[in-house]
């Protein structure tokens, strides 16, 4: 067995404990997951089925698909603008996801759902990914300013909206779902996530016999027979498939997609293809992870998922820039 595969066969292991943990951690000693599992499998009416399908399971699974398409999102981007700084909630693209759907929300131009909301967060995602893949080719620093504008943008636009908000229950509202959580999804939001997650991977993982020549330079790839404005329009789609689809559901969750990818580097190595798996796979056991901590009550509530995974994820991010800073001074 190749050391790929071996990597591999640990983070499905891994995700395995952690989900099944997930499932059990904080349930009354009368529910049971197997029995609960098994009522759902055979559609008898129980409290543990109803409790770990109805809560449990739906929380899982979009955690899984939220962290995997964040991980995968964030390995793309890095190989393909060659920046290992990128990833979907630095480049703005997270915030102008979060603005689609508060647009919609809040401003009342439709009547809002959870299907709308995440149209409107694709939309977002969207024209953010367009415009930085447009200016992307005047260089790394170029494309970090243009991530920091865009990101600077949707932020000031969200305090407005925030400040227009009339109803301060609503403003709490907004304000809570922004930093991030899945604490109300349920079966329904499963439903209407999961098209948009998995599709979007599909596309991202598509791109993975391209990276490996886009990583040497547009022109270098194009002599190797890629063509990358088509592996560009592949990440361009696919991150704002999943990430419209990952905000809408769950807010601002960010970091994950910046160290998933740093983390399988140092095991897989550094060729971009050899890493989109594995990234998914670890996105997804990092959220899952991260979404037992938030259940640990701190002062009598749940912290939002969104701060947890910030506050792991900022020193990595200090980390990487002290290190570009080191290679530039020697």
């Amino acid at each position: 067995m190749s050391r790929s595969h071996k990597i591999l066969l640990i983070l499905v292991f891994l995700l395995g404990g952690v989900g099944g943990f997930s499932l059990s951690y904080g349930l009354p000693k009368e529910v049971s997951v197997v029995q609960g599992m098994k009522d759902l499998i055979f559609n008898h009416d129980s409290v543990s089925a109803l409790i770990i399908g109805q809560l449990r399971l739906p929380r899982l699974i979009l955690a899984f698909l939220i962290g995997s398409a964040l991980g995968l999102s964030g390995a793309n981007l890095q190989a393909v603008m060659r920046n290992p700084l990128a990833d979907p909630g630095i480049l703005g693209i997270t915030g102008w996801a979060s603005l689609g759907a508060v647009i919609v929300f809040y401003t009342g131009l439709v009547p809002a759902s959870s299907l709308i909301m995440t149209f409107a967060s694709f939309g977002g995602a969207f024209l953010a990914s367009i415009v930085l893949f447009l200016l992307s080719r005047g260089g790394l620093m170029i494309m970090t300013l243009t991530g920091i504008a865009l990101s600077t943008v949707s932020v000031a636009l969200l305090s407005l909206i925030l400040n227009l908000v009339p109803s301060p229950y609503a403003r709490y509202e907004m304000m809570h779902w922004l930093m991030g959580s899945l604490n109300q999804v349920d079966l329904n939001d499963v439903l209407i996530a999961s098209p948009g997650l998995i599709i979007g991977c599909i596309f991202l993982m598509k791109t993975r016999h391209s990276l490996d020549g886009l990583a040497l330079g547009d022109d270098v790839a194009f002599t190797m027979g890629i063509n990358p404005y088509h592996v560009h329009l592949l990440i361009i789609a696919g991150t704002a498939l999943s990430l419209g689809s990952a905000v809408a559901i769950a807010g601002n969750i960010a970091f994950i997609g910046l160290i998933v990818p740093h983390i399988i580097r140092y095991v897989v190595g550094f060729r971009p293809s050899d890493s989109l798996l594995p990234s998914a796979l670890l996105g997804g056991v990092l959220l899952v992870g991260a979404d037992m901590i938030v259940r640990f009550p701190v002062m009598g509530a749940d912290l939002p998922l969104g701060v947890v995974t910030t506050l792991i994820g900022t020193p990595c991010f200090l980390f990487q820039i002290w290190k570009l800073h080191s290679r530039n001074v020697q």
